[in-house]
């Protein structure tokens, strides 16, 4: 079907990618991964004939059906049911064509009607309009939105049309980049569904493992201009380029010491006479090695949530609050305390109250008016940090990354330096002329990445995050969830990305129908209960048939839930020292390590042999032996410590 042969391709001056030679067949489900900027969106952009290989060849079979989603939407006046019907092409071409003939009145019109109307039924045309419906239903959209202008949607609402535009095409070939970034849970759950079941070859980008694990069958890696293919999942392609990265790296290493010999050999023999010929050898052998390239890894991002220091308790208490917005009311009664340790995901279709429940703790919205005890509270000493989609427009787009850090740190009365604001920004990547140029030409990944930095730095003790994957690729996710679960203090998520949720967050918090219920269940329940019709069906029987998602548990239920969370915060609180101590001697065995290699280039030197350097090489080989020994004796108490840790 796609056949790339020799392919190499760029973007302007920057190479891309070369000599990238795969085949895509019929049927095929592959993932494209690769950090931003690699070329996916190019790769795609080659397919549709958007742009040309600079040398090798690119071919696509004949009479290939190909579906996208387009990027833009026009704010048109066509009802969205009838816009989402528009990606089936063919459909649309027999329906003018029907039109035309009408119109006409002679037998051949009659004839030529009935030829179409015998085509329509064969593609099944006259199921078009529930099959749409199906399919806005399934991105969720209600059924009193369908005749609704498409005008009428605001932007990630209308992505969710040309995405149900581009599923409603009959395809041989579908392409989607990052189909999930505008999606809730919900619709993640159900396209992913339908993706399963599509018939066609499928191209996906996405930096939801989660997702590309249950969708595809094979991994297009784009990495230091090349593509690799790897048979398996996301998971699969992980625990291959793993073993393929310490193959490599132990054999660069290992390739590195024959290097280093060699060239020791030939700077103390060249000179010598009777060594001549020998050095001469192995010079020619040394530049007949194939030098093999040291191990690398796409992560540009290092950073960590420092210590928040005190965290009262609780940190913050919501009494029997009302929230919504003027006379709307979406949440009622609501009650929660957000205690030290606590790590919660909330979880409820679009449009539940989610988002408003993140405001509502985050202060951005007040609650309703109520008599009584104060709806809200909070803890002196409460330090919020606030994560949402919204954010990102509120940076200034003519300052820089450092003015926005020097402008905070303003705020908070720091005395950070310009280098010190450098360094934390390039654990977020944010380097040279990226930390000073102005923010609005960025991404939306990286303004993302900015917010999430800025966050960081305040060093919250209570974080409450809104959808905050949305853009980011798979290296700063895992970054993401590195620091989260690090985080020492509490914290609420709302995501799509399971795998985040189920790694960072130890309790579900369920959003329906006006409230908020301890989710007695995990994301597999909550998924097998979103795929039946009644769950995203707004009728009487839906409350009845929740009841097997688990989400009203008797009080034992909660109780035990309840301690089994204190048990947990307690259990991590005792593993902490432990952690602690194996990062501690994981720091001592770097500062080890790198001293020993710097041991061993000196003793490399052949100038520390002479005579008049005796003493220095006496120093230095006392000192690499001691190396060695502390470091035999550091890495066998890490391992007895990791062995504990790991058994605790």
């Amino acid at each position: 079907m796609l056949n790339f042969d020799q392919v190499t391709l760029r973007r302007g001056s920057k190479l891309l990618f070369e000599n990238a030679s795969f085949t895509v067949n019929a049927g095929d489900k592959v993932g494209i991964s690769g950090t931003n900027g690699t070329g996916k969106s190019s790769l795609f952009a080659l397919i549709k004939g958007e742009l040309e290989e600079d040398a090798g060849h690119f071919k696509m079979a004949d009479n290939i059906s190909l579906s996208h989603v387009a990027q833009e939407t026009p704010a048109v006046a066509t009802a969205s049911i009838e816009y989402v019907i528009q990606g089936d092409e063919e459909l649309c071409q027999i329906q003018n064509k029907i039109h035309q003939a009408e119109q006409g009145g002679s037998i051949e019109d009659g004839l030529r009607l009935t030829q179409l109307h015998e085509k329509l039924e064969q593609i099944d045309g006259y199921a078009a309009h529930s099959r749409a419906a199906r399919l806005m239903h399934g991105l969720g959209f209600k059924a009193n939105q369908e005749e609704l202008p498409v005008s009428s949607f605001s932007g990630g609402w209308r992505m969710r049309l040309n995405l149900a535009q581009a599923l409603m095409c009959r395809s041989d070939l579908l392409l989607l980049d990052e189909p999930t970034n505008h999606l809730d849970l919900e619709a993640v759950v159900w396209l992913e569904k339908w993706l399963c079941s599509y018939k066609g070859a499928l191209l996906l980008i996405s930096h939801d493992r989660d997702f590309l694990d249950r969708c595809i069958h094979q991994i297009a890696h784009v990495e230091q201009q090349s593509i690799t293919l790897y048979r398996g999942n996301y998971t699969a392609f992980e625990k291959l380029r793993a073993e393929k990265l310490a193959l490599q790296q132990s054999t660069y290493e290992k390739q590195q010491r024959q290097v280093s010999h060699m060239t020791s050999y030939i700077d103390r023999f060249r000179a010598k006479a009777t060594k001549a010929r020998q050095a001469q050898s192995r010079i020619k052998a040394l530049e007949r090695m194939q030098l093999i390239a040291p191990a690398h890894v796409d992560s540009p991002f290092h950073f960590a949530f420092s210590h928040p220091g005190h965290i009262p308790n609780p940190l913050l208490r919501l009494n029997k609050a009302d929230a919504g917005y003027g006379d709307t009311t979406i949440l009622n009664q609501t009650s929660l305390s957000m205690l030290p340790g606590d790590r919660i995901g909330l979880l409820g279709p679009n449009g539940a109250g989610k988002s408003t429940l993140i405001k509502l703790l985050a202060g951005e919205i007040s609650p309703l008016i109520s008599s009584g005890k104060a709806a809200r509270e909070e803890a002196q000493g409460l330090r919020i940090g606030y994560f949402a989609q919204h954010q990102l427009e509120q940076l200034v787009a003519e300052h820089s990354p450092l003015t926005h850090f020097q402008i905070l740190n303003d705020q908070l009365s720091g005395t950070a330096t310009e280098k010190d604001f450098r360094t934390f920004l390039g654990g977020f990547a944010f380097h040279g002329d990226m930390a000073t140029n102005p923010v609005g030409p960025l991404s939306g990944g990286e303004k993302a990445r900015l917010v999430l930095a800025l966050l960081v730095y305040q060093q919250p003790n209570l974080l409450l995050l809104d959808e905050p994957t949305n853009h980011l690729d798979l290296e700063m996710r895992h970054a993401l969830t590195l620091a989260l679960q690090n985080f020492e203090g509490a914290m609420v998520l709302v995501s799509h990305d399971r795998h985040l949720l189920r790694t960072v967050c130890d309790s579900l918090l369920l959003v329906m129908h006006g409230k908020v219920d301890l989710f007695d269940g995990d994301l597999e329940d909550y998924a097998k209960g979103m795929m039946n019709e009644l769950f995203i069906n707004e009728t009487d029987q839906t409350n009845t048939k929740l009841s097997n998602l688990k989400t009203e548990p008797d009080s034992n239920t909660q109780v035990a839930r309840k301690e089994q969370r204190r048990l947990d915060t307690e259990h991590r609180k005792k593993l902490k020292p432990l952690r602690d101590k194996v990062k501690k001697m994981e720091q001592t065995m770097e500062s080890l390590h790198i001293r020993k290699s710097e041991l061993a280039s000196q003793l490399a030197d052949p100038a520390i042999y002479a005579d008049s350097a005796k003493t220095t090489l006496k120093e230095l080989t006392l000192e690499h032996h001691q190396i060695e020994q502390q470091l035999n004796e550091t890495e066998e108490r890490w391992m007895l410590a990791s062995e504990a840790l790991e058994n605790a």
